[in-house]
C-alpha cells in the first residue's frame, strides 16, 4: 500500500461499540420507569444473507437489553398473512420496532408490508411517512445506513455543510434517504446510478464521496480528488471469498482525508441506529403515556 500517513480511518465498529453502550445505559433508566424496550422482526423464507442480517441484530439486542423476538415464515407466506402479523404487532403495546427483512419472496410486496407498519413503529424508516417527513426536515425514524453514515461524519467533524456530496446508488434503502440527510445537513448533493454517464466527472469533484452500488472495488484512484472523504458501503465477496467494499481502498486511501473500511466501517454502524431507533421508539412510548 501506498503512504496514507494524512489519511485517517473511519473507525465504525469503535464507534458503534460506543454508541451501544450508551444505549445499554439508556435502556437500564427505561427499565427502571417500567418500559423494556422490544424489537419484533419478521423473516419470510429462507435467505442465508437475510438469516445473519438478522443474526446480527439479536445479539446487539441481547448486548444493549432490548428485548427480541422473531417471526421466520415460510416462502409460502401469503400477502394477508403477514399482513395481519404486522397489525397484529402494530397493536401490540409492548412491541416498540417492528422490522421485516428484506428481501421478500417474490409474491409478496415489501413496500405493501413497509406501508402497513405503524409509523410509530417503523424503526427502519421505510415507512411513507417517516419518508415524508425525513424530506421535511422533520423528527422521524430515519433509514439506518444513512443514519449511520451521517453519525460517523458528526463523530469526525467531518464538516457537510457547504460540501459537494456525491452519493453513487439511488436505492429506497441507502440513496433516497441519503440525499434528504444530506441536503439537510445544508450540503450540495450530486446523485448518480447505473444510467449516469461520464460518472467521473461527477466523483472527481466530490468533497464526499459516498459509494453504495454493490460492486467490488468499483471506486478506483482516478474517480477521486485528493482529500476526499470517502464513505464505503458496498458489502461484496471476491472470487477467494474475501469481503470487499464498493471502494479499491488499497489504492483510494492515499488520496483521501477520511475512509471507511470493509468490514468494521459503516455496516456496524447500521445495527447501531437500528438500536437507537428502537430506544427512541421505546422513550417516545413513555411520552404517549404521560401525554395520555
Amino acid at each position: 500500500m501506498k503512504d496514507v500517513s494524512n489519511m485517517q480511518i473511519i473507525d465504525g465498529k469503535n464507534l458503534a461499540s460506543m454508541i451501544r453502550q450508551n444505549l445499554k445505559n439508556e435502556v437500564e433508566e427505561l427499565r427502571k420507569k417500567g418500559i423494556q424496550p422490544k424489537l419484533s422482526v419478521i423473516m419470510v423464507g429462507d435467505d442465508k444473507a437475510s438469516k445473519i442480517y438478522v443474526k446480527n441484530k439479536s445479539k446487539a439486542c441481547e448486548e444493549i437489553g432490548i428485548k427480541y423476538e422473531e417471526y421466520i415464515l415460510s416462502d409460502t407466506t401469503t400477502m394477508e398473512e403477514l399482513i395481519g402479523l404486522i397489525n397484529k404487532l402494530n397493536n401490540d403495546s409492548s412491541v416498540h420496532g417492528i422490522l421485516v427483512q428484506s428481501p421478500l419472496p417474490n409474491n409478496l410486496d415489501a413496500n405493501v408490508a413497509f406501508r402497513t407498519i405503524s409509523s410509530k413503529k417503523d424503526v427502519d424508516g421505510f415507512n411513507p411517512e417517516n419518508v415524508g417527513k425525513l424530506s421535511l426536515n422533520q423528527d422521524c425514524y430515519v433509514s439506518c445506513t444513512p443514519y449511520g453514515i451521517l453519525k460517523m461524519l458528526e463523530a469526525y467533524n467531518i464538516q457537510i455543510e457547504g460540501k459537494h456530496a456525491v452519493i453513487i446508488g439511488r436505492s429506497n434503502i441507502v440513496g433516497k434517504p441519503l440525499i434528504q440527510c444530506l441536503l439537510n445537513k445544508n450540503a450540495t448533493v450530486t446523485v448518480c446510478h447505473s444510467k449516469t454517464k461520464n460518472l467521473e466527472q461527477y466523483t472527481k469533484t466530490a468533497d464526499i464521496l459516498i459509494a453504495a452500488i454493490g460492486k467490488p472495488k468499483f471506486v478506483t484512484e482516478n474517480m477521486v480528488k485528493e482529500n476526499a472523504v470517502i464513505i464505503d458501503v458496498g458489502i461484496n465477496r471476491t472470487e477467494d471469498g474475501k469481503i470487499c467494499g464498493d471502494v479499491d481502498f488499497e489504492n483510494v486511501a492515499n488520496k483521501t482525508s477520511f475512509i471507511t473500511p470493509v468490514p468494521g466501517g459503516v455496516g456496524p454502524m447500521t445495527i447501531a441506529m437500528l438500536m437507537s431507533n428502537v430506544v427512541k421508539a421505546a422513550r417516545i412510548s413513555i411520552d404517549n403515556i404521560d401525554n395520555a
